[in-house]
C-alpha cells in the first residue's frame, strides 16, 4: 500500500509547532507535510501557495485559519484532496451589520495590542480563550503557545487578519465534498464550537465523522494530542 501524503495547514499565527506532538505517531503511517502561510494576506493565496508545490494527491488537514484555507484548496483542486479533515475552524464569510463589525473590532483590538506592546503581549491575552478552563494554569503549555505566536510579527498578524476578514463563503464546497471527511471541535473551543461543527456536517453530503474532544479548547493537537492522533489514524485508513 503505498503510504499517503498528508498536507498540515496551521491556524492564525501558528506554525509546525501546533502540530509538533502529533508528528512522531503519524510520521509512521504518512508523509507529513506542515505548510508555513508566509506573507500571504488572503485565504485563496495561502490555498494557491499550498497547491504549487504538493503532490499531485494528498491527504488534507487545516485547524482553525488552517481549516478555512484547506477548503479553498478543495474549491480550487477538488480532485487533488483524498481525504480532508477540518479542526477547530467555520465556513461562514464575515457577517453583515453589527456582528461583522464586532469581529472587526475584536480583531482590531488584539493586533492594537501587538503592535503597541509586541505580539508577546497579544498572545498572553488571547491564549486565555485558546484552552479549555481547566489547563490555564499549565504553564508549559500556555507558553509554548504563547511563543509559537511571538515567533510571528505584526505585520504577519496583520495579514492573516485581513485574510480572514475577507473569507470567502465556503457553504458552497462544503455541500460538494464527496471524500472522507473528519470534523473535530474541542468541548470547550469559543471560538470554533462543537455547535458550529455540527451545522458543518449538515452541508455535507459525505457522511462526514464529527468528533468533540472532551476536556479540548482550541488548541487540540496541543492539549489533546493523542486523542486526535487516534482519530487522525482512522480517517487516514478510510
Amino acid at each position: 500500500m503505498t503510504t499517503p501524503h498528508l498536507i498540515l495547514v496551521p491556524g492564525l499565527m501558528c506554525d509546525a509547532a501546533s502540530w509538533a506532538p502529533m508528528l512522531p505517531s503519524l510520521q509512521e503511517h504518512a508523509q507529513v507535510n506542515v505548510v508555513d502561510h508566509g506573507p500571504a494576506d488572503s485565504l485563496v493565496l495561502m490555498a494557491q501557495q499550498i497547491l504549487d508545490t504538493a503532490p499531485p494527491s494528498f491527504h488534507l488537514a487545516g485547524h482553525s485559519m488552517g481549516g478555512r484555507v484547506a477548503l479553498e484548496i478543495v474549491r480550487l483542486a477538488p480532485e487533488r484532496v483524498l481525504a480532508l479533515a477540518l479542526l477547530g475552524t467555520g465556513y461562514r464569510p464575515k457577517e453583515a451589520g453589527e456582528a461583522g463589525e464586532r469581529e472587526v473590532q475584536t480583531r482590531q483590538a488584539l493586533l492594537d495590542v501587538a503592535q503597541r506592546c509586541g505580539v508577546r503581549m497579544m498572545a498572553q491575552t488571547w491564549v486565555q480563550n485558546m484552552v479549555a478552563p481547566l489547563r490555564l494554569t499549565d504553564a508549559a503549555l500556555i507558553e509554548e503557545v504563547v511563543h509559537m505566536f511571538e515567533r510571528k510579527s505584526e505585520d504577519v498578524f496583520k495579514r492573516q487578519i485581513q485574510a480572514l476578514l475577507s473569507r470567502p463563503d465556503a457553504r458552497d464546497v462544503l455541500q460538494q465534498l464527496r471524500v472522507p471527511t473528519l470534523l473535530m471541535a474541542g468541548e470547550f473551543d469559543t471560538w470554533a464550537s462543537p455547535k458550529q461543527h455540527e451545522a458543518m456536517a449538515n452541508l455535507i453530503p459525505a457522511h462526514p465523522t464529527v468528533q468533540v474532544l472532551a476536556g479540548s479548547g482550541h488548541m487540540m493537537m496541543m492539549e489533546k494530542p493523542e486523542a486526535v492522533v487516534e482519530h487522525f489514524l482512522r480517517w487516514l485508513k478510510q
